[in-house]
């Protein structure tokens, strides 16, 4: 096993270990020494690895992003999409609440942006050929971003009041919202194809 095989194994023990403990308490209450007794490695080697705690959550976020992203590959629509962040959410509750804890709103979002920006500029470009026409692409990329940050706002709106809002009706609006408003946008704003 290469070094770099082995630095990775010891990250991901770390972060394994991490997020365990996120299921007890907060971030800001766990310790570099807690996790790498649970890790059976010393705090040099944590600090070999991450500067401190926060730094290995940045990390075991990003190495989630990776896998959300390989996954998106297989979503071919809003719906799809939508559904599978919010079942992302729900599956790694301990884990999102840990980042508004410690990280705050915006690292939260910035965790979910670019993917739904791909996901709506896909359906923005689906409308398009569905009416056959094509926006201005500057117009085009703001609307995917008004669409993208109205839907990391909702999605952020809902993480933090889960109890006020239920995931199938934040889903059913989003969604009806999107197909009625983006499509009479695309439609008014859209220029002919020739």
């Amino acid at each position: 096993m290469t070094n770099e095989e082995l630095s990775f194994r010891t990250k991901q023990a770390l972060a394994a270990a991490l997020k365990t403990a996120l299921e007890r308490k907060k971030l800001s209450k766990i310790t570099v020494s807690e996790l790498a007794e649970a890790c059976q490695v010393n705090r040099k080697t944590f600090y070999y690895h991450f500067q401190d705690v926060y730094a290995l959550f940045r990390w075991m976020l990003e190495q989630e992003a990776i896998d959300v992203v390989k996954n998106f590959d297989l979503v071919v629509d809003t719906e799809e999409a939508l559904r599978f962040v919010m079942e992302y959410v729900d599956e790694n509750k301990h884990l999102i609440n840990g980042a508004f804890d410690s990280m705050g709103y915006e690292e939260i979002k910035r965790f979910f942006y670019n993917d739904l920006f791909s996901v709506l500029d896909g359906a923005i470009s689906q409308g398009e050929t569905e009416l056959g026409v094509r926006l201005d692409p500057g117009f085009k990329k703001y609307l995917a971003t008004f669409y993208t940050e109205a839907s990391a706002g909702l999605l952020m709106e809902w993480i933090k009041s889960r109890d006020a809002y239920d995931k199938e009706t934040v889903l059913e609006n989003l969604l009806s919202i999107f197909k009625i408003s983006m499509m009479a946008i695309i439609s008014q704003k859209g220029c002919s194809e020739k």
